[in-house]
């Protein structure tokens, strides 16, 4: 979500009253908004650089408040004091208008065929009349700079431009040019510049050289330039110095270039609107025409209102309350949607101002409704419909395979879905026309090109990286991988796989073909042709020739294992053998080993198991609980209304105490008893399991009366009260014996990515400034340069971490701190030690 900074005492000003911090904070919650932070500027000053920094800065106390990421029009001062004065029935919503030039013609700007390539869009205002102040001005600059961040997306899709119109005459022209044919004073630079000199100026500014890349690599740049020849902006990089705004700025001419006509349109009717009430006629906005090269001239901005239209029912029923319809009209109204009852039935006619291009849908209107109804004033009510939720039969038989690859000596691996081109085609000896991989449209970077369509180069890179470690090294992923399927309504599907490699001095293809036995007998598919499993000599340039084995199960083939080829091995930076087995999993989710495999097996059935043999025979002989006896329909009845409002017995989880609440009852309930029906059901999922629960808290099922028993095999008071003594004792000397045993750390192995910003960056003192981090319980490995394109290298360092004192986000947040030289970090591979 983004953040917005306000000045605490200015945004009091606007709103007419003085808050308490929770007063505020109170108020925020209700408009749909978290006050996240109050702070000064010395304090974050402070905090980011130290105190030596902070001197001089101001102590002046910052709201940041988290606003939604579409509500664009929060994103300033004067949209948020806009919407809690509206909200608060101070204000009534404003009506923006768009208006011609009192004198002339609208400023016009045309737009060449030249654009095409680069930006082909362009929109225009005027803001005539205009009056700033300082904080008018700082608000209007950090506007633009919320929105290029925001729906802008860095300026890859919209740029704004503002220029101050006294000092330009129009009509304005907006074209493309060779860098070298565009020279201009750039904003606060004291010469000028040709666009290519540009570029190199600004790769070192640690503002703009993040906007570098959407456009050095064009043939012609975007330009803006007024009638006589003066260059207003460059976008999407800087504007020119000649029409910077100052606070004596009286006309602003504002324009937005884009390669997405619509993005462009909202981030001009946001900009117009939130500062249009400081022209002399506010919320009025001066039109401009935009003439496109085919010859079809708009208007600017649009400034569009629409009427949606929706029952109160709807909202009634969506959002759980029972309020008229005119109830609700006043409750959109105050969140800036003027509404109205139109009389025909409980119809109401909702109007979308420009500034909420958020409501594209009547469930955003329902939300609105909500908000301004208060989330806590919404009554708490019992879902109408019970459901027992069950684990999707995919998923357990992965979880169940999990458990047992693991106690087969096999370390569970985690990779990213997204990999590089050539990790699925070239270096596994393939072509990456066969693999029916699904591409990225724009990767951001070379290493995520595509969705991968195999498990096994995520478990190479895997044990590159971890190739110091003591041999052998074992590893093994079950997750799914994206084919292409033009069945499926999005061209492609999920499959999920499993895959193993085994990494030694020797092939190992024993231990490889022993674990897909092990993973056969735990599926209870035979090693026999025709319904059983077999393998067959097969070819695949993967493999090494006369080293590979296709698997076939019922007849059909289900995946690949056997000794990687030495080209594979070497193009993944490995110098040992290494075997390997990749199978699809989904085909034995119709088998009849789904039976010992799933949690929810019928109870005639599950007997059979000597486990869960064990645990029924365990079930007490007593009905009796604190709700009565559950043999009788009292006591169910009892029990049934304490579970209307429940999922369990104790808290939020299964304990214990349902599954004792479950054995004292002697048979499933009937419908009578819907609530408790639907606890039994859900309980019942839980036996196999129910070792493992947390236990009870408190005590449900009473004992049975036993009076001539005696635990402790005494029928002396006495007697039993040494016995206890004796108990305690043990205990205690129990205790202190485990608090002697030296605790098991828990550490993991992290494979860092660590990014520069260009080519240009000194790696050498890049990497000396990443192991001059220290932290208790991290410990810096060995460490390489990774090219990633374009002349740019990455630096992948291992590190080793204990758990419970050093975190990833700790160390990235320490790692990007050098922001000179970091651009970014990223976790290559995490695995436990």
């Amino acid at each position: 979500m983004p953040t917005v900074g306000v000045k605490r005492d200015l945004l009091f000003k606007a709103l007419g009253k003085t808050y308490t911090d929770v007063e505020f904070d109170e108020l925020c919650f209700e408009y749909g908004l978290e006050l996240d932070e109050i702070t000064s500027e010395k304090e974050i000053i402070s905090r980011e650089q130290g105190d030596s920094k902070a001197s001089g800065a101001s102590d002046v106390i910052l709201y940041k408040i988290d606003v939604p990421a579409n509500r664009y029009d929060l994103l300033c001062l004067e949209g948020l004091v806009r919407g809690l004065q509206v909200f608060k029935n101070k204000l009534e919503a404003p009506r923006y208008r768009r208006v011609s030039p009192l004198s002339g013609e609208p400023q016009r700007l045309i737009i060449t065929e030249e654009t095409a390539a680069v930006r082909p869009h362009a929109v225009a205002a005027v803001l005539r009349n205009i009056t700033f102040t300082q904080e008018r001005y700082d608000s209007f600059i950090e506007l633009q700079e919320k929105l290029h961040q925001n729906i802008c997306r860095k300026r890859s899709l919209v740029a704004i431009g503002t220029h101050d119109l006294d000092t330009v005459s129009g009509p304005f022209t907006y074209t493309a040019k060779p860098p070298a044919e565009i020279s201009f004073k750039p904003l606060n630079q004291t010469q000028e510049y040709t666009a290519t000199q540009l570029m190199s100026l600004y790769k070192t500014d640690s503002h703009l050289r993040h906007y570098l890349h959407i456009i050095e690599d064009k043939p012609l740049y975007p330009v803006i330039y007024d009638s006589n020849g003066i260059v207003l902006s460059m976008p999407p990089i800087i504007n020119g110095d000649h029409s910077k705004i100052t606070l004596k700025t009286k006309n602003v001419f504002v324009e937005c270039t884009a390669t997405d006509l619509t993005k462009a349109k909202i981030v001009l009717d946001m900009m117009v609107t939130m500062f249009s009430e400081y022209c002399s006629h506010p919320f009025t906005v001066e039109e401009a025409e935009v003439l496109y090269p085919d010859g079809k001239t708009c208007t600017y901005p649009e400034l569009a209102y629409r009427k949606e239209k929706l029952s109160s029912d709807f909202v009634n029923r969506k959002v759980g309350i029972n309020e008229s319809t005119e109830t609700i009209a006043r409750l959109l109204t105050k969140m800036c949607l003027r509404s109205e009852v139109t009389g025909v039935g409980d119809e109401i006619e909702v109007e979308i101002p420009p500034t909420r291009s958020d409501v594209i849908h009547a469930c955003d209107i329902m939300e609105d409704a909500a908000m301004a109804y208060g989330f806590n004033n919404i009554p708490y009510t019992t879902p109408r419909t019970y459901t027992v939720a069950n684990q999707f039969p995919l998923n357990k038989l992965t979880e169940l395979l999990r458990q047992d690859l693991a106690a087969a000596g096999f370390t569970e691996a985690l990779n990213f879905a997204l990999c590089s081109a050539e990790d699925i085609s070239d270096k596994l000896g393939k072509k990456i026309s066969e693999t029916r991989a699904v591409h990225i449209a724009n990767p951001k970077t070379a290493e995520f090109q595509v969705a991968r369509t195999t498990l096994l180069p995520g478990l190479l890179k895997t044990l590159a990286a971890n190739r110091k470690m003591p041999l052998p090294l074992k590893l093994f992923e079950i997750s799914d991988v994206v084919l292409k399927d033009d069945t499926k309504d999005v061209g492609a599907r999920n499959s999920r796989r499993f895959c193993a490699v085994y990494y030694n001095k020797s092939p190992g293809f024993e231990v490889i073909h022993g674990l897909l036995d092990r993973t056969m007998q735990l599926l209870e598919v035979k090693s026999e042709r025709g319904d059983g499993y077999h393998i067959q000599a097969a070819e695949d340039s993967t493999f090494f020739p006369g080293r590979c084995a296709e698997i076939f199960v019922g007849g059909k083939s289900v995946g690949r294992l056997g000794v990687l080829h030495p080209d594979v091995i070497t193009r993944f930076e490995l110098t040992m053998p290494c075997s390997a087995v990749e199978m699809d999993i989904e085909p034995f989710l119709g088998h009849p080993a789904e039976t010992t495999l799933t949690h929810d097996v019928p109870l005639h059935e599950v007997i059979k198991h000597h486990f869960l043999s064990q645990v029924l025979n365990s079930r007490p002989t007593s009905t009796k609980t604190v709700f009565g006896d559950v043999s009788s329909a009292a006591g169910l009845k009892a029990l049934d209304d304490f579970l209307a409002d429940k999922s369990y017995m104790e808290g939020f989880e299964a304990t214990q105490a349902d599954t004792t609440m479950f054995d004292a009852i002697p048979s499933a309930p009937s419908s009578t008893f819907p609530h408790l029906l639907r606890w039994y059901n859900h309980v019942k999922s839980f036996l196999r399991e129910r070792a493992n629960l947390p236990s009870s808290k408190s005590q449900f099922v009473l004992e049975e009366d036993d009076d001539d028993i005696d635990l402790f095999g005494s029928d002396d008071e006495e007697d039993s009260a040494e016995v206890e003594k004796l108990k305690e004792q043990r205990l205690a000397e129990y205790a202190a014996k485990k608090s002697k045993k030296p605790a098991l750390i828990a550490k993991s192995s992290i494979l860092l990515d660590v990014k520069p910003w260009d080519d240009e960056t000194d790696m050498a003192k890049m990497e000396e400034c990443v192991r001059s981090v220290k932290m208790e319980g991290l410990l810096w490995g060995q460490s390489k340069m990774v090219p990633v394109g374009y002349g740019i290298k990455k630096l992948q360092i291992g590190c080793v971490v204990e758990d419970e004192k050093v975190g990833t986000d700790l160390l990235e947040e320490a790692i990007t701190a050098f922001e000179e030289y970091v651009q970014s970090v990223d976790v290559a591979a995490f695995n436990k030690v």
